[in-house]
């Protein structure tokens, strides 16, 4: 029996020792300096659970900015851009100033070039027929106005004057077809208003603004090319690429700009045959007084 109980004492006095040494193997390297003196140094070891959230090591580290460094960043970045368009900007200007001293060579393209002279033209006098169709039409919506007043006045003096009760009549009824007849023409005209400041201050806008980066493109373009017919050594390869680029813009907005010149160009032939023929057929036929030629070019253009 005494045996027995001096096994199962010395068996858990051995487990509680094994407990103990694999509990502090884990948290501490223990070292000896001539068995005199024992020092334990803290193991810095993880213990995380190898199964928890980003203890893989395979996983990729993402550093997350602080707000500082966030800020210092884009601080860099709005420098940089900065720094790029002052220096474009200075290139582009020493090339405008050289075209117009003669002491640069500009890039030209005649045929385009003159087709762009032209489309300017187009649209300034389009702007004029635009702004002298809108003052016809104030002016005739005043007439249209005063005839409807005519035709009131008169049908009320019918009432108030027997002896003349029918001439008033008359040119009250008279009055009341001029006001309808006007405020068909009045119609019209708002239409091909409508349709002519589309054409002018949207689609044909819309073709010069591409026509705008063209050109600001061209400048760029010479600048750089100038650059590098100037530059040497090391400076040259960095001036070639800088080229290169700018002649690929360039390029790019030629192409963009002589296809929609084109479109452009169909179209607006297009819809100026519609309107004039429109703004023609009810001119004419509110002023010959045809009545039924004027509800008949209304519903022809579907106004």
């Amino acid at each position: 029996m005494s045996e027995k109980s001096m096994s199962i004492h010395q068996m858990l006095k051995e487990s509680s020792s094994n407990e103990g040494f694999q509990h502090e193997s884990s948290s501490s390297v223990i070292v000896m300096n001539d068995m005199k003196t024992t020092r334990i140094i803290p193991n810095n070891l993880s213990l995380r659970n190898a199964n928890s959230p980003g203890s893989n090591p395979d996983t990729p580290f993402s550093p997350v900015l602080s707000p500082s460094q966030e800020f210092l960043k884009n601080g860099a970045t709005k420098i940089d851009s900065l720094k790029n368009w002052g220096i474009s900007t200075y290139k582009c200007t020493r090339q405008l100033m050289l075209e117009k001293l003669g002491k640069s060579n500009k890039t030209t393209d005649t045929e385009l070039e003159t087709q762009i002279n032209d489309l300017r033209e187009t649209q300034r006098k389009y702007l004029s027929i635009l702004r002298l169709s809108r003052t016809f039409n104030t002016h005739f919506h005043q007439v249209v106005a005063t005839q409807h007043a005519l035709a009131e006045t008169f049908s009320e003096l019918a009432q108030k004057s027997p002896e003349l009760q029918e001439e008033f009549l008359y040119n009250a009824e008279t009055q009341r077809n001029l006001t309808k007849n006007g405020e068909i023409l009045v119609n019209a005209i708002n239409f091909f208003i409508s349709s002519v400041n589309t054409l002018c201050n949207k689609t044909i806008e819309d073709t010069l603004i591409t026509i705008r980066h063209f050109e600001s493109a061209r400048i760029e373009f010479d600048a750089y090319r100038m650059d590098l017919e100037l530059a040497t050594g090391p400076a040259n390869e960095e001036a070639q690429r800088s080229f290169s680029k700018h002649k690929e813009t360039y390029e790019k907005l030629r192409g963009d700009v002589t296809v929609k010149m084109q479109f452009l160009d169909e179209n607006r032939i297009k819809v100026m045959h519609k309107q004039l023929l429109l703004f023609h057929n009810a001119v004419a036929a509110y002023f010959s007084g045809n009545a039924t030629l004027l509800e008949a070019t209304i519903k022809q253009f579907s106004v």
